[in-house]
């Protein structure tokens, strides 16, 4: 990056990417779920919704005119006139996050207290961001974020005590730093909270009815029920991860949104391949060649650029493992696809290392791939110093959080904002994301 830009212009991409990452997007992006109902009866739906939680503040809900079955709901603030309280609540980094987005405060989230804290108080809430607070803590002193204003649903000791609860609301948020809706329990079945890009992610694979499809690395789910909402639930999407557990999330989000032509399987992705044919009946991996139309590979990354996170614990070693892991996957998936058959590869990240190197590497590893234009092209184009010519970087799509200078939004500055201003808005201040298409050459 520093050969392609110069050492002062990195290092200022590199400052404005860190402080973009820290906030959360300035929007909430919530895939309606097309297959049960209509992008114009859930919105209705969702503005009342909204209204509620509110309690008479106005914020629109809009519909993007590219990605046409998501809804946009700005995220306002950061807000500065909250006033702090003396009982202060400490919450994981992770929990911190959720909250940030629009999250309540659930029991496992909470790490220390003050120490007389009982149900009915009002709080302030904090994130520690570098994970030194000692659970049950009584206060702490370390860096910490603050999150906003709620009021304890339990007392410290029902917290705390080894009887206590091991889920369920902890803080009810009132008075969060970003205003955004809560979404536990709302319309369940209908939406399906995801990023941005995520979503545009399997516009561009566009699975077609009738076809099967893999999604190599699926967990929770979001892109594979989209996969089988986008085929109109006719066909096949096969869903791998090698976390049971994720795999049965991936199971329970297929059912409650009422698709059936997923099928999931809990598999290391790696070993998905099989030579020979097997001589039992069973659907499952692992695949011969050639047994897909299309493949989505979202690879495991190092999710940097998830938002909003402020600070990094992943050491450069355990950031260097993603590529051997990503080629390992890649070269699978390249084999299970048929010819004429399209591959998608995507990250949430912003490494050049996992994204265009991976690239670079795939079109000199296996000659049958040619990259492919992307529709919809809402991302910007691929960053430089990976080898790729200008022609080929402009097939690839890549979300950079650094690309918008606005940071915040009032209530003010949205009334006075123009609809197309606020889709473009949504368009860049997203999360930091990646995504290549290939198509496989038959003959090669």
């Amino acid at each position: 990056l520093i050969t392609s830009l110069g050492a002062k212009e990195t290092e200022s991409k590199y400052q404005s990417l860190l402080s973009h990452l820290s906030h959360p997007p300035a929007f909430t992006t919530v895939r309606v779920n097309t297959h049960l109902s209509s992008v114009k009866h859930v919105k209705k739906m969702l503005l009342e919704e909204i209204q509620k939680q509110f309690k008479g503040i106005c914020v629109p809900v809009l519909e993007h005119p590219e990605l046409q079955d998501i809804l946009l709901i700005p995220a306002i603030g950061p807000r500065q006139d909250l006033k702090k309280h003396e009982s202060e609540v400490i919450v994981g980094a992770q929990c911190g996050y959720a909250v940030l987005r629009g999250a309540h405060v659930y029991v496992p989230g909470i790490i220390s207290t003050s120490k007389f804290m009982k149900a009915g108080d009002l709080v302030s809430v904090y994130s520690d961001i570098e994970g030194k607070c000692k659970r049950g803590a009584k206060e702490f002193e370390g860096v910490k974020v603050f999150l906003g204003n709620g009021i304890s649903e339990l007392s410290r000791s029902e917290i705390f005590s080894s009887h206590g609860p091991v889920n369920g609301m902890g803080i009810r948020m009132i008075e969060p730093v970003y205003l955004s809706p809560s979404f536990d329990n709302v319309l369940p079945s209908h939406l399906f909270l995801q990023n941005l890009p995520s979503v545009v992610v399997s516009h561009v694979l566009n699975p077609q009815p009738g076809e099967r499809i893999l999604d190599m690395c699926a967990a929770p789910g979001g892109k594979t029920t989209h996969l089988a909402t986008l085929m109109h639930d006719q066909g096949e999407v096969i869903a791998m991860d090698k976390i049971a557990n994720k795999v049965k999330r991936i199971k329970q989000n297929a059912e409650l949104l009422q698709l059936n032509c997923i099928k999931a399987f809990c598999y290391d992705g790696t070993k998905a391949l099989s030579v020979e044919k097997r001589e039992d009946e069973q659907e499952g991996p692992p695949f011969l060649p050639e047994s897909f139309d299309r493949i989505l590979l979202d690879a495991p990354c190092s999710g940097m650029g998830q938002r909003p996170t402020m600070s990094y614990s992943s050491t450069l070693k355990e950031l260097m493992s993603y590529q051997p892991l990503q080629r390992k996957l890649f070269t699978v998936a390249v084999k299970l696809l048929k010819p004429g058959g399209v591959l998608v590869y995507s990250t949430c990240t912003i490494t050049l290392s996992e994204n265009e190197e991976q690239i670079a590497w795939a079109l000199e590893t296996f000659p049958c791939l040619q990259l492919q234009r992307q529709e919809p092209h809402i991302g910007g184009e691929g960053m430089r110093g990976a080898g790729l010519a200008l022609d080929q970087l402009k097939l690839l799509q890549r979300f950079d959080p650094s690309a918008v200078t606005v940071q915040g939004m009032d209530i003010k500055a949205l009334q006075d904002s123009q609809e197309d201003d606020l889709i473009s808005l949504a368009n860049k201040d997203c999360i930091g994301f990646f995504i290549a298409k290939f198509i496989k050459l038959n003959g090669k």
